[in-house]
């Protein structure tokens, strides 16, 4: 589920009503807005998690107030269907138990039914975590529990409510009228056989309510994919087309994520993705976890992105060495640099970076700038060669994405050498085939060689361990189609690099980085 293409971003004025509504610093990236106007349930729900021992969180808080709104003409539940998508240990299983508790008081003869990813698990989590809490809590003497195995059920004295358990096989939740169905851990989840089974059980029942809840999965998680994305795409188009309070769809949505281009090891990327960071769980914890697991499973615990299945690395493209590369002190030297343009092959990226001798003779690599779309190149170019005065500007040839960006930038004043055996300082070189396999080549030597440095920039990163590569007669190219992600930052710098060695010394008659490399 995770991507590299434009991400969508919250509005303002959610995120800004929910730090002023439930001072909610931490918003979900797709979340269904509240509507004051319309009477909820949230606060019941909130007093039941006090009584039940916990102290409700700015994030849950708003959760039950948008899920358990009421329609103010009929004074039932308007969403038919909640679907949260959260990581792990944010208080997702004790919000999930007040909403559970809470129907089984408030509402007479209720048929409430937990799934997890089995029944052992279900039946693990409702005895040990559900009645343990009840137990122990100012409720316990509202309710009574039922062990047999097939018939558990723990029990309002007043209402005659249950809360029960089921396996997620195709005969699961079959049998009499369901008012609430929750699905927890639906990453686990196969197929639609549980909602399929739930679904028709609610027909009938004027509140039923179906939840689903889990962090991010992997690739095999099906359901949970599709619903992630059915919910994004729900959230995007209701504020896109600006849906009045009484046109909203009967689905409530919230995914808090991290998209791919936050470092999974900077603390602003964990306080804006960990809903209860600073309330239930600490940034020394999170550290913890991040030291100790496996990077992609961090990922999918905690940032809540879909775990993808690592494919097998190129051949061509020595991305191994690149993490050694690493020197966040590196600087360019303003007096051996060079620049490269490029963009992604569906033209939703453009990319500017840079290479500079060091003095030390490493290769300096940068990626300067990145962002949507074409038309910022040129002007952005044009500001950074009056503030640095490169040697060179490379961008690949007419048969390449950017080439599309040369007559502007011919147009802008970043010209070609009328004489090639005197090109100007800041003149454009245009990358052809041949030039593009040697750059190619020069780039996996510096790697392999260790003569190259970086400062580990994300999209850089992210570029060189995508990058895929295509055969030209005996050597290769960069491959922007086959590439597992967007290419271009690598293909910049790997540019920029050539245009350095390559028509560097033709600006400076007495620089010759040849000397240092080879």
């Amino acid at each position: 589920m995770t991507t590299t293409s434009p991400i969508w971003r919250p509005p303002t004025e959610f995120t800004e009503d929910l730090r002023e509504r439930y001072g909610l610093t931490c918003p979900p990236v797709w979340g269904t807005p509240r509507r004051p106007e319309f009477p909820t349930l949230g606060g019941k729900v909130a007093r039941v998690m006090e009584r039940l021992g916990y102290t409700p969180m700015p994030w849950q808080r708003y959760v039950w107030d948008v899920s358990m709104e009421l329609d103010p003409a009929t004074m039932r539940f308007w969403y038919r269907h909640v679907g949260l998508s959260v990581p792990r240990q944010q208080g997702k299983t004790q919000g999930l138990l007040a909403v559970k508790v809470h129907r089984a008081q408030a509402f007479k003869r209720q048929r409430i039914i937990y799934a997890a990813q089995n029944r052992s698990m279900a039946r693990e989590r409702w005895e040990d975590e559900f009645w343990a809490t009840i137990e122990v809590s100012r409720l316990a003497r509202r309710f009574v529990i039922r062990k047999a195995n097939g018939h558990e059920a723990i029990i309002s004295r007043a209402t005659r409510s249950r809360i029960g358990i089921t396996s997620n096989t195709e005969k699961a939740g079959h049998g009499p009228p369901l008012d609430l169905g929750v699905m927890d851990e639906y990453f686990a989840a196969e197929d639609d056989r549980l909602e399929q089974a739930f679904s028709p059980a609610m027909l009938t029942r004027p509140t039923a309510q179906l939840w689903w809840a889990s962090a991010g999965g992997t690739e095999k998680s099906v359901p949970l994919n599709k619903k992630r994305q059915a919910g994004r795409e729900l959230i995007e188009e209701l504020w896109r087309e600006g849906l009045l309070p009484h046109d909203f769809p009967h689905t409530a949505y919230f995914e808090w994520f991290a998209p791919d281009d936050l470092d999974r090891a900077d603390p602003a990327t964990w306080y804006a993705t960990l809903p209860a960071l600073g309330f239930t769980v600490t940034e020394d914890v999170i550290r913890h976890e991040l030291n100790t697991m496996d990077p992609g499973e961090f990922d999918r615990a905690y940032l809540n992105r879909t775990r993808k299945k690592a494919p097998p690395p190129d051949a061509n493209v020595p991305a191994a060495a690149w993490p050694a590369l690493a020197d966040g002190e590196s600087m360019p030297n303003p007096e051996l640099l060079a620049f490269a343009v490029d963009v992604s092959q569906d033209r939703a990226y453009s990319s500017i970076g840079a290479a500079s001798q060091r003095e030390d003779g490493h290769m300096h690599l940068e990626l300067l700038d990145r962002r949507p779309g074409t038309d910022w190149v040129v002007p952005a170019l044009i500001r950074l060669c009056a503030l640095w005065d490169p040697l060179v500007v490379a961008i690949g040839s007419t048969g390449t994405p950017a080439g599309s960006l040369i007559d502007d930038l011919v147009a802008a004043g970043i010209t070609t050498p009328e004489d090639k055996d005197e090109p100007h300082r800041g003149h454009l070189a245009v990358v052809r085939t041949n030039d593009a396999v040697e750059a190619c080549g020069q780039m996996a030597d510096a790697m392999n060689q260790a003569t190259a440095r970086h400062r580990d920039q994300a999209d850089l990163t992210a570029a060189v361990s995508g990058a895929r590569s295509r055969r030209v007669g005996d050597a290769w190219v960069l491959d922007r189609t086959a590439s597992l992600t967007d290419v271009s930052p690598f293909v910049t710098v790997t540019l920029a690099r050539w245009a350095l060695v390559s028509k560097g010394p033709h600006v400076l008659d007495d620089y010759d980085p040849l000397d240092s490399i080879y």
